[in-house]
C-alpha cells in the first residue's frame, strides 16, 4: 500500500472514532441566547466598587450578593449612566453609547467549550487609539482562588494603578491579587491571532493551554465572534463557571471598552447561560 493510501486510511479511521479532527461546529440556531449588558464602566475598578463611599454596593457584596443581583433589571442595566459618564468617573470622555446588549450563547462536546457572541458596535468612542482593530472580543474566567469571582465577574482583574488609569503607571496591566483568569480574545484586524492568555500577578496575552481558537465576521455594523477551547482548566462539565465579556469597540484601547458584569455558564450544570451539550 501506498504511503498515501495508508496516510488517508488513518485519517478516516481517526475520524470515524471521533478524533478532534471530527469536532463540528454547534448548530447555533438550535442553541438558546441571552443579551447580556456591556457597559461603559469609567475609572470604576475594583478599589472603588469596595469604597462603601462610592459604592452604597459593598454592604451587599459583603453580604455575598452579585452585582447582576442588584443592577440588572429586566435584561437591562439600572446604572446611572449620567453619573459614570460625568468628570469624577471619565476624566478623559465618555463614549457616545454607554451601554449595548451582547448576545451570548454556549455549547459544548467531550472536548470543547464554544462560546458565541453576537452585537452591534457602536461609534463614537472617547478613545480610538487602536488604528488596526476596529474591535476587540474578549471573555474571561476565573480560577476558584479568584476573591469574590462569581460576585463581579472580571472586576477583580481592574485596578487603580493598572495602566490608562488616572496618574497610573502605564506599563502596569491587569493583575489579580488571588488566583487566576483564564483570557481568550478576538481582534478584527486581518490575520491577527487569537489572544491564549491569562490574568495573573500581571496580563499575559499569550502562553495559555486552553487551545483557543476564534473567528469572526462583520455584516453592517453587526459582529458575530465565535471562540472554541478545551473544555478545561477552569471550565468543567457539571460546573457552573464564573465569566466576564468585554468589546473594544471604534479602536478603543485599555480601559475605554465595554464590559459586563460577572455571569455564570453552566456546562451541564445551572447558569445565566446554559450550555447546550452536543
Amino acid at each position: 500500500m501506498k504511503k498515501t493510501t495508508v496516510s488517508l486510511a488513518v485519517l478516516g479511521c481517526m475520524l470515524a472514532l471521533g478524533s478532534p479532527f471530527a469536532q463540528a461546529a454547534p448548530d447555533w440556531s438550535k442553541v438558546p441566547k441571552r443579551d447580556v449588558a456591556v457597559f461603559h464602566a469609567g475609572v470604576t475598578p475594583i478599589e472603588w466598587i469596595l469604597k462603601k463611599s462610592d459604592h452604597s454596593g459593598r454592604t451587599g457584596l459583603n453580604k455575598g450578593e452579585t452585582c447582576v443581583g442588584c443592577h440588572e433589571e429586566k435584561g437591562g442595566l439600572n446604572f446611572d449612566m449620567k453619573r459614570i459618564a460625568g468628570k469624577d468617573l471619565e476624566p478623559v470622555g465618555a463614549p457616545k453609547t454607554m451601554a449595548f446588549p451582547v448576545g451570548v450563547q454556549a455549547a459544548y462536546d467531550k472536548d470543547n467549550a464554544y462560546i458565541r457572541l453576537t452585537f452591534k458596535a457602536p461609534g463614537g468612542g472617547a478613545n480610538t487609539a487602536d488604528k488596526e482593530n476596529e474591535v476587540k472580543v474578549a471573555v474571561m474566567f476565573p480560577n476558584d482562588k479568584v476573591a469574590q469571582a462569581a460576585q463581579v465577574g472580571c472586576w477583580a482583574t481592574c485596578h487603580s494603578d493598572a495602566r490608562t488609569m488616572p496618574g497610573a503607571d502605564d506599563k502596569k496591566t491587569k493583575y489579580t491579587k488571588d488566583g487566576a483568569y483564564e483570557l481568550m480574545q478576538w481582534k478584527s484586524a486581518k490575520g491577527a491571532k487569537a489572544v491564549d492568555g491569562s490574568v495573573a500577578d500581571k496580563r499575559n496575552m499569550e502562553g495559555g493551554t486552553a487551545g483557543v481558537k476564534a473567528e469572526g465576521a462583520k455584516a453592517g455594523d453587526g459582529y458575530t465572534v465565535t471562540f472554541t477551547r478545551k473544555l478545561s482548566g477552569a471550565l468543567a462539565e457539571g460546573k457552573a463557571v464564573p465569566f466576564g465579556v468585554a468589546v473594544h469597540a471604534d479602536h478603543a484601547t485599555g480601559r475605554f471598552h465595554h464590559v459586563s458584569m460577572g455571569y455564570t455558564i453552566g456546562f451541564g450544570a445551572e447558569g445565566d447561560i446554559k450550555a447546550t451539550k452536543q
